[in-house]
């Protein structure tokens, strides 16, 4: 588990880990600004000791041989898929007051399976794939990586929690993209795959939608409809988003942080789960224009420094796993800021590294850790003897 000697600790990434403590340490502050003077402290204090705690695992983390810890992947899969499971089908799951139920209620802890089950699904599909790097042109090889992809995620999708489910398809759709699948079988996914989507969008905008799909997932199909006809939903469903724009338009281009008049109004006040959907919301009305793209430049620093160890890497199996970990972050990211920006419809994925919840942090945080005994890994670093099937 521990191979110290073939580590060259040279090419330990301090450089990520620097970045991502700055963006933890920003979230400790964007948190305690989004819960007000009331609350502010104590959700601040809360978030340091997380980032402290979280900083430790992604360090031990970084030291354990990644194709050791693939030795056990069919057994992280079967509890990641069980977690999942548990969430709607036991009485340990709970909703939260929500109308979803994506969490396990344990003493004192309150776990999302959802975020550890996408980096299981990583490790998964990198064992996976691996061991089928010579079959990349067989139809058999995309079954079955889609097979295990959707089984954990089709627990998600019941909890429900459709934004989760679309990162790990997003992350498998990169994965065997990556992985070398043959054009022969792109070609007609693509042929028939982007000709779906939009014939689905036009189909939920069709009054014919809601008398088919079941009432518990109205709000989804408004969500969609909405952000077709953003001036009709403006009191219902586009609210949130249309207070969100508003907050970050009142930034401007140095936002309000540095103005000293404590009378200022803070227009996300108006905007739910601002500490965690709505991270940005915040970080664009404190910081401005020119704060939101130094905090955006940090977060496209921690993925182009996912993607240069897996460019870097020589072992295959290192190099699908951090192509995995890259896919998850350039998606969470992408869509929080452009749910908060009113340029995708709303959905519910944390800001990595910035939004409020422990799951997330932690999860984020073994994908960093992971990704840094990647990049001190010798190139003659083998893969792990045990396959996935």
């Amino acid at each position: 588990m521990f191979k110290f000697k073939q580590y060259d600790w040279r090419r330990y990434n301090f450089s990520l880990l620097v970045v991502v403590i700055i963006l933890c340490i920003c979230s400790a502050y964007f948190v305690k600004f989004a819960m007000g003077e009331e609350n502010g402290v104590s959700y601040f204090k809360r978030q340091i000791i997380a980032m402290i705690i979280g900083v430790l695992i992604a360090i031990f983390i970084s030291i354990m041989d990644y194709s050791r810890i693939c030795d056990f992947v069919i057994i992280y899969y079967i509890l990641g898929t069980l977690m999942a499971a548990a969430t709607r089908l036991s009485p340990l799951g709970t909703n939260m007051g929500t109308d979803s139920y994506r969490w396990i209620k344990l003493p004192g802890l309150n776990f999302q399976p959802s975020e550890i089950c996408k980096i299981i699904v990583i490790l998964s599909l990198a064992v996976f794939f691996v061991k089928m790097q010579e079959k990349m042109d067989s139809w058999k090889t995309f079954f079955l990586g889609f097979l295990i992809t959707m089984l954990p995620t089709g627990f998600i999708l019941i909890q429900s929690d459709l934004s989760s489910s679309l990162v790990i398809v997003f992350i498998f759709a990169m994965m065997i993209f990556a992985a070398g699948l043959a054009y022969k079988i792109v070609i007609p996914l693509l042929a028939v795959g982007i000709p779906s989507l939009f014939g689905i969008v036009w189909f939920l905008d069709q009054p014919i939608a809601k008398t088919i799909i079941p009432e518990k997932h109205w709000y989804q199909v408004n969500r969609v409809i909405g952000f077709l006809h953003p001036d009709q939903f403006t009191e219902s469903t586009n609210y949130q988003q249309l207070h969100s724009i508003q907050a970050i338009a009142s930034g401007r281009l140095t936002g309000k942080l540095i103005n000293t008049d404590s009378s200022v109004v803070r227009d996300y006040f108006w905007v739910d789960v601002r500490e965690s959907d709505f991270i940005f919301t915040v970080v664009g009305e404190e910081m401005g224009f020119i704060g939101s793209c130094v905090v955006i430049g940090l977060l496209c620093a921690v993925v182009f420094l996912c993607i240069r160890t897996a460019k870097k890497c020589h072992d295959p199996l290192g190099k699908m796993i951090a192509v995995g970990i890259s896919a998850m972050f350039m998606f969470q990211i992408f869509a929080n800021i452009g749910v908060a920006a009113m340029i995708l419809p709303n959905t519910g994925l944390p800001l990595p590294f910035l939004s409020n919840g422990i799951s997330s942090l932690f999860s984020g945080m073994i994908a960093i850790g992971i990704i840094l005994n990647i990049g001190m890994q010798s190139s003659g670093s083998g893969h792990s003897s045990n396959s996935f099937l």
